[in-house]
């Protein structure tokens, strides 16, 4: 792929400003107008889902266009795509990189690749060459520290590599894959001899990392450390800009496209340079709601109305950044991993929210560096935790923080099981707050 196509992409993001969200609005219905009317085209499946909705498209009524998921999209896979490539030699193809751990095979120039599967199926991601120079010159206009001109050695942590993310190496910009199957002293080895500017992985790893610098068996001063794949948590948030001693960056980005960065300040943005997102509410009072995003720049594998099941909290006021991209308080797990319990009075299931958990668990003892909770039974949940205080007493706090929850909540108090914490970063993306529940309202 021409490193002069990711240049150019990386100038006009870099260019690219708008002076109101007035102007920013604009600017969404211009792209969308002209999306749409490539993907009816060039989409079976879309010709046939928005033939009833012009009225809508024509006047930019984009929020009443109809909702997809991925489900309906595996479904349709073999229409739904504008590429003309089948869902099972696209699956054999990622397969067959999952097993050999090579990541480089196309289907004509079309990278394949597979999703994590956390929302509990699998799914197929598609990405041209030319939508590759488009993420890779947006990426790094919007997280590189400095100058593209400058060098840049860029240590990337990830369960899978993909033709996607070499693409961003190029130039004077080394990108280094490091695979979480691989072993932890082959990590530190490799962090030691790179001596990256750029570190990027889940939380979960870059917590590691940052145990191994405490402990000197690293020494790498990265200039930016960015948090991808995982919820950041606030537990290990503090750790990592502790160590470091510099602020932790958060993309969001998924399956379906690079959707928020943090910004100068810290706020998590939307990149609406990029993607339309409409908000599906879980609690509008508390701001809670599941994204629905188009990205108006991925023509292989649109993506038009789809409904993420991440739950995410809006930010209330202005960003000091002034940036007109909307902003979130943070992102806060997922809708499938909701913690329900039992009402006193009326016995209906309700859902209590991951972020009621996790301050529950935090706020209840300081000394407290690790936790997860997990929830099997709608009266029983397991907690693990760490910390470098007395064990039975972290718990007994715990114990007390969770029953107050519950109690204000007007809830059923659940069994607690307590056990150690002994989870280790590994491929598979780690989750604090995790329901296993078989039957959900």
């Amino acid at each position: 792929m021409s490193k002069w196509k990711i240049l150019l992409q990386y100038i006009k993001t870099k260019r690219r400003t708008f002076r109101s969200r007035t102007d920013l609005l604009a600017y969404q219905n211009r792209k969308i107008k002209s999306h749409l009317e490539y993907i009816q085209q060039n989409s079976p499946f879309y010709a046939d889902l928005l033939k009833p909705y012009q009225k809508e498209i024509n006047e930019h009524r984009w929020d009443e266009l109809p909702i997809i998921d991925k489900t309906i999209m595996m479904e349709h896979f073999d229409t739904f795509n504008t590429v003309n490539i089948r869902a099972n030699e696209a699956f054999k193809v990622a397969m067959e990189a999952e097993e050999t751990r090579n990541f480089s095979p196309k289907i004509r120039d079309v990278s394949i690749g597979l999703s994590s599967g956390t929302s509990g199926n699998r799914g197929i991601f598609l990405i041209s060459d030319q939508e590759r120079a488009i993420w890779s010159g947006t990426i790094l206009a919007k997280l590189l520290p400095s100058s593209i001109f400058r060098k840049h050695t860029i240590a990337f942590f990830l369960r899978a590599n993909n033709n996607l993310y070499e693409a961003a190496g190029e130039g004077r910009i080394s990108f280094h894959f490091f695979d979480l199957l691989d072993s932890l002293e082959s990590h530190q080895k490799r962090l030691n001899d790179l001596k990256p500017s750029i570190v990027v992985g889940p939380p979960s790893m870059l917590r590691m990392i940052a145990d191994w610098q405490k402990q000197n068996e690293v020494e790498i001063t990265p200039q930016k450390i960015i948090s991808v794949a995982e919820v950041l948590e606030e537990i290990d948030q503090r750790y990592i800009e502790k160590v470091f001693q510099q602020k932790l960056h958060n993309v969001y980005q998924c399956t379906e496209g690079f959707l928020a960065a943090t910004c100068s300040h810290g706020t998590i943005h939307f990149n609406e340079d990029l993607v339309c997102i409409h908000k599906q509410y879980v609690d509008k009072e508390k701001g809670m709601f599941m994204p629905v995003i188009t990205d108006f720049t991925r023509t292989s594998q649109p993506i038009i109305r789809y409904q993420l099941n991440d739950l995410l909290v809006e930010k209330k006021t202005a960003c000091s950044c002034g940036s007109p991209f909307m902003a979130v308080e943070r992102i806060d797990g997922r809708s499938d991993d909701l913690f329900y319990g039992i009402h006193t009075e009326s016995g209906e299931k309700l859902p209590i929210f991951p972020d009621f958990l996790r301050r529950a668990v935090m706020t209840a003892h300081e000394q407290i560096t690790e936790y997860k909770m997990v929830q099997s039974h709608l009266d029983k949940i397991i907690i693990l935790i760490k910390g470098k205080d007395d064990q039975t007493e972290m718990e007994q706090e715990v114990k007390k923080h969770i029953w107050r929850l519950y109690d204000t909540l007007h809830l059923h108090r659940p069994q607690l099981i307590f056990q150690m914490y002994d989870e280790t970063p590994s491929h598979i993306k780690r989750k604090r707050i995790e329901s296993r529940l078989q039957e959900k309202p």
